[in-house]
């Protein structure tokens, strides 16, 4: 599974492993292709393959340069960084390994550098931050295609004030009353307890409009404590089942990870390595991206797999969620620890 990995060495770390069972295409170059791209064929087989069950970035550092991780449910939850957070970093960073942050949030680096700050995680811990925020910004800026180009100036805000930073320095007026609008900006929701119910009266009235939607956050929910708050991806999910055009940014497009390799400055991209509390978002966005994916599997997947941080969970609720979610990674760790 992965670049590399073998049985010889992962027990030289003291690593175990969760066995698991796949339905798996048939192709004639079965034997050297990576599991994830055997997609095309007509014949179903079942394959054996395993997941190495890592104790912490001790034992897996070494084999990557560079490193790409996910903010919530990995850094932090919300309210305070995880235990052994900033010591997994400064050892990462004392061994000269590149570090790049990328984040879902609905918001430019600049207000996401400081969020960081806030958790004790400076700017000496990493290369480079990205964020899908960013991303959203600079397609909004640039118009870079006939879809932004045609979209309009006069944007209806879907989220709290707070995200209301991305649209400084956007020719771009902000308008309340959808009839006005030509687009919809979705930065989320308040975290505070919000239902997708609570949105849809707005949903429903952008969509007798006809209004495209701009998701700057492609997250269904996030951990706030040990609390789940739904996300704009929820909201943005649920405007496409009334029939909405929604465009995404974040992870899992390519978009965020070209950014990401760019700042990381490696060409190899066997070197680099993914690191995320989420199979659809993180794990799904390092494997189409061409690099490895290391789940840490104590963020927003803890609760149905009845795990919490440092601590892994049972081998059967891990191939569960991965047989659910079509994704595999190359290793799962307990939380983002040494």
């Amino acid at each position: 599974v992965g670049h590399g990995w073998t049985r010889v060495w992962a027990r030289r770390k003291g690593i175990s492993f969760l066995r698991y069972y796949r339905n798996v295409p048939i192709t004639r170059d079965m034997g050297t292709r990576p599991a994830r791209d055997r997609v095309k064929a007509r014949n179903i087989v079942m394959e054996t393959a395993e997941i190495p069950l890592l104790p912490g970035m001790a034992g897996v550092a070494e084999r990557y340069h560079g490193f790409i991780l996910d903010v919530w449910g990995v850094l932090h939850d919300g309210k305070r960084p995880y235990p052994g957070v900033l010591d997994c970093l400064e050892r990462l960073r004392s061994t000269g390994k590149r570090v790049v942050i990328l984040s879902n949030a609905p918001r430019r680096t600049g207000p996401a550098v400081a969020r960081l700050e806030q958790f004790g995680i400076l700017g000496r811990f990493y290369d480079g931050l990205m964020t899908s925020g960013e991303d959203a910004y600079q397609h909004l800026l640039h118009r870079p295609d006939a879809w932004y180009q045609a979209l309009g100036w006069a944007c209806l805000h879907l989220g709290p004030e707070r995200d209301k930073g991305i649209l400084e320095g956007l020719d771009i007026d902000e308008v309340a009353d959808p009839a006005e609008a030509n687009f919809v900006l979705n930065t989320g929701t308040n975290m505070d307890g919000e239902t997708v119910a609570d949105h849809l009266p707005i949903l429903h009235a952008a969509r007798s409009h006809e209004l495209p939607m701009v998701c700057a956050n492609p997250d269904l929910v996030v951990m706030f404590g040990e609390q789940p708050q739904i996300c704009a991806g929820a909201l943005a999910q649920a405007y496409e089942e009334l029939g909405g055009e929604v465009r995404w940014h974040g992870k899992p497009l390519p978009g965020v990870y070209d950014a990401c390799f760019e700042l990381l400055g490696l060409e190899d991209r066997r070197q680099i390595v993914g690191i995320g509390d989420s199979l659809r978002t993180d794990v799904a966005g390092a494997q189409d991206a061409g690099i490895d994916a290391l789940w840490v599997s104590s963020g927003i997947h803890a609760e149905e797999l009845g795990t919490t941080h440092g601590i892994h969970a049972a081998p059967e609720a891990l191939a569960a969620a991965c047989e659910q979610a079509g994704r595999w990674p190359s290793g799962v760790l307990p939380g983002f620890i040494w």
